[in-house]
């Protein structure tokens, strides 16, 4: 690979020694292209059978697929429908890692765009808080989008520093992820911008702010909790190096012995102060495995706790627009969706729990519902890509051909109970439609049609 800094391939010969070659060889190849199967939607075993891709397995992500380089997952309408998301392979090994469990309070800490946030939300299978934030706010805004894709019900996205987040919540959180920014050598094959903002002086001040992210998840952990601190960078200093400093000011963490999988490579000691922890993390080798690399450690805090409880307040809904919202649910829908109900402005949210939001900056206080409009209730799109067909009253099913036009705003005739009605592409929803006088008009988001 042309235009690697010379400081960086000097370093990076020294480390690896023999393997140097191999290293510099694998940045050459094409990069792996892989997905990763919305488990709150549909099965692997059902992707795998329908799916028009050819696919395979991740090693170290059981719902993971590599697909081919012709394949365009992307302009699938299954991609818009939530049921994957387009995913580095080697990232995915941070949610297998993580272990996330159904009930939990888990906190993806630097999380746009998504990618880890979402595998944790499948495995959480929709019960507990997930707690996804990202500290600039247009990521953010690309983060939120990609809750709302997945059908994620019980996340609240927020746009926090962390230390903000660590005042508010001490103690409260089982789980916690943080994919730290870093100096961002893993993508140097992927995005030329890494490869332009690389230099010694970047890779030191990203290990400084590691370190800064690092005491802020520590305080949010309960006692035996877990922490995953990863990168997608090579540099000691950002990896082995941060666990290293994290436990001589943390001695109530340990690096946590976890299950190696297929190509990954244990961390080594000798480049973080011979701290024998660091051997039980793992480095992600481009040239070892089909991906980009990466680097996690396992961090377990000491003790058993619940986690925090407190206990918060929430602002009651008025009655009026709750019977609003009652209404649209006895004539839409077959369930009724448990949470607690938040009012932003003039837009009706589903709080997975209680949650302090006054004083943050939230993006997404759980579940979209909808919009309070003068005497109606209009679902939100939200809404509809978290459902499944048996919740929905009236549904209406496209195929391939209409799916598309759908999501450019065609209209279509159909027969049918007039209401709002859930638009299905393969039996999986994608929308809103609202059936009158033989006609589905189409409510699919002005801002997210395709030309």
């Amino acid at each position: 690979m042309s235009g690697l800094p010379q400081e960086f391939k000097d370093r990076m010969e020294r480390l690896l020694g023999a393997e140097y070659k191999a290293f510099l060889d694998s940045l050459e190849r094409e990069p792996a292209r892989a997905l990763r199967v919305n488990t709150l939607k549909i099965t692997s075993e059902e992707f795998c059978r329908t799916a028009p891709f050819s696919l395979r397995p991740v090693p170290w992500a059981k719902d993971g697929f590599y697909y081919g380089k012709e394949d365009r997952p992307g302009r699938c309408p299954g991609h818009e429908a939530g049921l994957y998301y387009i995913q580095e392979p080697s990232a995915m090994a941070v949610g297998t890692l993580a272990d996330a469990r159904p009930g939990e309070r888990v906190l993806d800490l630097c999380a746009a765009p998504g990618g880890k946030t979402t595998h944790l939300a499948a495995s959480m299978e929709g019960r507990g808080l997930l707690v996804s934030n990202e500290i600039h706010p247009a990521r953010a805004k690309i983060l939120s989008s990609n809750v709302e894709r997945m059908g994620i019900r019980n996340c609240v996205v927020t746009n926090e520093r962390p230390e903000c987040l660590a005042e508010r919540l001490p103690g409260f959180f089982d789980r916690i992820v943080a994919d730290a920014p870093c100096s961002g050598e893993g993508m140097f094959r992927k995005e030329e911008q890494a490869v332009l903002q690389w230099s010694p002086e970047n890779v030191s001040m990203c290990a400084v702010r590691q370190q800064e992210i690092l005491e802020a998840a520590a305080g949010m952990l309960r006692p035996g909790g877990i922490l995953v601190y990863s990168t997608c960078t090579f540099s000691p200093e950002e990896n082995e190096g941060s666990v290293h400093r994290f436990l001589e000011r943390h001695p109530e963490f340990s690096v946590k012995k976890m299950p190696g999988y297929e190509g990954f490579s244990p961390g080594r000691p000798e480049w973080a102060d011979a701290c024998p922890q660091t051997a039980d993390t793992f480095r992600l080798w481009p040239h070892r495995l089909e991906g980009e690399g990466h680097f996690a450690a396992v961090l377990q805090k000491e003790g058993a706790a619940p986690a925090g409880h407190f206990p918060w307040k929430m602002q009651p809904v008025d009655g009026n627009i709750r019977k609003l919202y009652r209404e649209f649910e006895k004539e839409a829908l077959c369930c009724e969706l448990e949470g607690i109900p938040v009012l932003f402005k003039d837009q009706l949210y589903l709080l997975p729990e209680a949650f302090p939001l006054k004083g943050l900056k939230v993006l997404r206080p759980g579940l979209h519902l909808g919009t309070i409009k003068k005497n109606r209730f209009e679902p939100a799109h939200a809404l509809a890509l978290a459902l499944k067909p048996c919740e929905s009253v009236r549904c209406c099913s496209l195929d391939v051909q209409e799916a598309g036009e759908y999501l450019k705003g065609a209209i279509f005739e159909r027969q049918g109970e007039k209401g709002w009605t859930l638009m299905l592409v393969d039996g999986y929803s994608t929308g809103w439609g609202k059936q009158a006088g033989g006609m589905v008009k189409n409510h699919y988001p002005k801002g997210l049609r395709k030309n």
